[in-house]
């Protein structure tokens, strides 16, 4: 399957210009995307995504690909300037974390979670702050599902406001594929998500989204979203609330089954 896809400006962003590299590399070598993908023991579309820039890429890629390219590091030294570009710096601990935990509990309010936001919807809530590396932002946040396309996925719970649904980010088409994609995610045998009706006037979550992750050897890390930077809590007390917490909004929101007719209801009202 072919997939090649024209390469934005290099001189846009740190991102477009890691992928014109990465483009510039295998092009000299008269390699298709697919020679390039079985060499360094990834995907096709994530060769087009990469040159593309349309995804960040992990430390390993970068390192395999460099390796291929017998480049002597080249690609390595530039990955930590595109990542302070993509992520804010307080993120990326966090971005860290998220893609070595084996298990996650997210709780949003008013969006529906990154992990599983399309890429039209990302763009459309971010366009509303009106950042200068928009692309670089979209392309990070996509970059972050990447966990769930590994071999053993994390188990991953979402509780969600019943707000985060109605509110039309990007219009109506655009809500669409994201509900469809919620539906979707729900169907995949590690994750769950669940709605907190409106008619639950109070909950647990009201102070704000959070996320508690999970690891095999390390004990369990709370992460609270804010205003201008959302902060990483390891105290044991304050995990241990969280969980709480999260154990009462699974008891108030609807199950998995009702909340997918809940989505699904909410899809077809758009469509009308």
């Amino acid at each position: 399957m072919t997939v090649e896809t024209d390469a934005p400006d290099p001189t846009s962003s740190l991102l477009a210009f890691l992928g014109s590299e990465i483009l510039r590399l295998r092009t000299e070598r008269g390699w298709s995307q697919g020679t390039l993908a079985r060499e360094a023991h990834t995907t096709q579309a994530m060769i087009s995504y990469l040159e593309s820039a349309k995804r960040v890429p992990t430390e390993d890629l970068v390192r395999d690909l460099d390796v291929v390219f017998a480049t002597g590091g080249h690609l390595g030294r530039l990955l930590p300037l595109v990542l302070r570009y993509a992520y804010p710096s307080w993120f990326l601990p966090y971005v860290q974390l998220e893609h070595d935990s084996k298990s996650m509990r997210v709780f949003e309010s008013q969006i529906v979670p990154g992990l599983l936001q399309t890429e039209g919807y990302a763009r459309a809530m971010l366009t509303a702050v009106r950042p200068d590396n928009l692309d670089d932002l979209v392309a990070a946040r996509m970059s972050r599902q990447a966990l769930f396309e590994r071999e053993v996925p994390p188990h991953a719970w979402f509780v969600v406001d019943e707000q985060a649904l109605l509110r039309t980010i990007g219009g109506a088409q655009i809500m669409i594929e994201q509900l469809e994609r919620l539906l979707d995610a729900g169907q995949q045998p590690r994750t769950v998500i669940q709605v907190v009706p409106a008619s639950v006037v109070a909950h647990p979550g009201l102070a704000g989204p959070f996320t508690v992750m999970s690891f095999d050897e390390q004990p369990d890390v709370l992460y609270v979203d804010g205003f201008s930077q959302g902060r990483l809590a390891l105290e044991s007390i304050e995990v241990v609330e969280a969980g709480r917490a999260y154990d009462l909004l699974r008891a108030v929101a609807l199950s998995p089954e009702a909340s997918a007719e809940l989505i699904g209801a909410r899809v077809e009202e758009l469509k009308r």
